[in-house]
């Protein structure tokens, strides 16, 4: 037989006929005898999972340097627009609002076409929006600036709850917490140039013209990069790999498509007692980063006037810490599987960095401040991927984007509850009153994660299917099973 190639150009050795698999390897057998079986059952890893995950990193980041581009920048654009501060938050809670509707159709869609329709949909809808916030930029249209931002508001939709559903499908067993952790790496490393960038771009100038210019570059360089990365989508983004990368994602699709219930689903998750606590949990820890990312120029601002670039120079700090300990907590997963231990430690631990930060904020040296946002960044934003990875764990063999878009859902709603209520206890008491507001919720979301059941079906799935393997090969390759 040929040397059968995948579409990296590596040898597929494991695609024999069934004589050659007696032959030249040992017979993989793990559910039925069958030769059909055989290979739905091996499990090989591709080259191309790595241009997969970080191609979604990418359009992952033009969309989420989106979220937080104006509120960044709050001051500027409520003068530019001739609009209040609460106008200009619905620039980022817009991100929130439209998740919540949208997440169950849109699941179900990635359910029922896959990650290449969900992906194409994701950069055509955020490329639209950016090209409409470049016919924006002018002081009388903050209509179409806000309608630009509902359409990548919408693509988001089509994203946040992605990673997983990637490193599920693509990566091994002994690699998926980390993949996640990059595909949320792109997310975060989005937010921190959007954290960044603007306050370079669009300086706090008085003459309306040359602010509409510097508004304009920002928006064209942003489309240009959605457009580019759409295109890349369309020609390089592939469905799955030819055969699976793992044990449990091997079992997965031996289940029927016309079996699959989406209802059904989302009821069975709804009565997962433990997925329920990680749901609040979640959204509690969660929900407050997107307050904190929101309100932080306001917060910056009202302790330190005219340092809109160091607020957003804090911003990049907070999310670059985060990346780190994103990245950081995957590869600990990924080598110790102690996924509740790590979620409360890390909980715990984003509790009281944002204790520290709370109260350090108007000691009026914005050295510390910067230190302390570090390090709430640092397990707050690195907490993302840790409740992506321990909901799969937990709902093993539901669907990844399922669950996911539940957390975020979950998020969303407490991330616009936490903005309004923050943003009034800063505007009627103090910044130190909306972060310790922040605190008390903190609080409660420990206590919760400390309750939740760890069962790792995910892990028990993979170790019965090496196990069942092993005990084959001891018996031998012309061994009948009796089933």
């Amino acid at each position: 037989m040929g040397d059968p190639r995948n579409s990296d150009g590596e040898a597929n050795e494991k695609c024999f006929s069934n004589s050659e698999a007696q032959t030249e390897s040992p017979v993989q057998v793990f559910s039925e005898p069958s030769a059909a079986s055989r290979d739905q059952m091996e499990t090989r890893l591709y080259k191309r999972r790595w241009l997969i995950v970080f191609l979604f990193s990418s359009y992952s980041l033009c969309n989420s340097y989106q979220w937080i581009q104006y509120g960044i920048i709050n001051n500027i654009f409520m003068k530019f627009y001739n609009v209040d501060s609460f106008t200009i938050d619905w620039m980022s809670m817009i991100y929130m609002l439209t998740y919540i509707p949208l997440i169950f159709p849109v699941t179900w869609l990635l359910d029922k076409k896959g990650l290449r329709v969900v992906a194409l949909a994701a950069t055509a809808l955020n490329c639209t929006g950016t090209w409409i916030k470049v016919a924006s930029a002018k002081p009388n249209l903050f209509p179409v600036t806000f309608l630009g931002q509902v359409m990548c508001s919408v693509a988001q939709v089509f994203i946040l709850g992605m990673p997983s559903r990637i490193a599920s499908v693509w990566f091994g067993s002994n690699e998926v917490s980390t993949a996640c952790s990059i595909g949320v790496f792109g997310n975060q490393l989005g937010i921190a140039i959007g954290f960044l960038v603007p306050p370079i771009l669009v300086p706090n100038v008085e003459d309306m013209d040359e602010l509409a210019s510097h508004i304009v570059v920002m928006f064209y360089i942003t489309a240009g990069v959605a457009t580019f990365l759409f295109i890349l989508v369309l020609i390089v983004f592939q469905e799955r790999p030819a055969l699976p990368p793992s044990q449990s994602q091997a079992a997965a699709r031996l289940i029927p498509t016309e079996s699959y219930s989406y209802s059904s689903s989302i009821l069975r998750l709804l009565r997962n007692t433990p997925f329920i606590v990680l749901l609040i949990s979640y959204g509690l820890n969660v929900g407050c980063f997107y307050a904190v990312g929101t309100l932080l120029n306001q917060m910056i601002i009202k302790h330190y006037p005219g340092e809109e670039v160091n607020a957003g120079r804090i911003g990049l700090t907070i999310v670059i810490a985060g990346m780190v300990g994103s990245l950081i907590c995957g590869i600990w997963l990924d080598r110790t599987k102690t996924y509740k231990q790590t979620t409360l430690a890390v909980y715990v631990m984003s509790l009281v960095g944002l204790a520290v930060y709370a109260f350090t904020l108007d000691l009026g040296h914005l050295w510390v401040v910067f230190i302390t946002a570090g390090a709430l960044g640092f397990f707050m934003t690195g907490y993302l991927p840790l409740g992506f990875e321990f909901a799969v764990e937990l709902t093993y063999p539901e669907s990844e984007g399922t669950s996911s878009g539940l957390l975020n859902c979950s998020a969303q709603v407490f991330g616009i509850i936490f903005t309004i209520c923050q943003g009034k206890l800063i505007n009627t008491f103090s910044t130190l009153a909306g972060n310790l507001f922040l605190c008390a919720f903190l609080i409660i979301g420990t206590i919760i994660t400390g309750f939740i059941k760890s069962e790792l079906r995910r892990q028990k799935a993979n170790q019965l299917a090496k196990t069942s393997a092993a005990v084959i090969l001891d018996y031998g390759a012309t061994t009948p099973i009796n089933y």
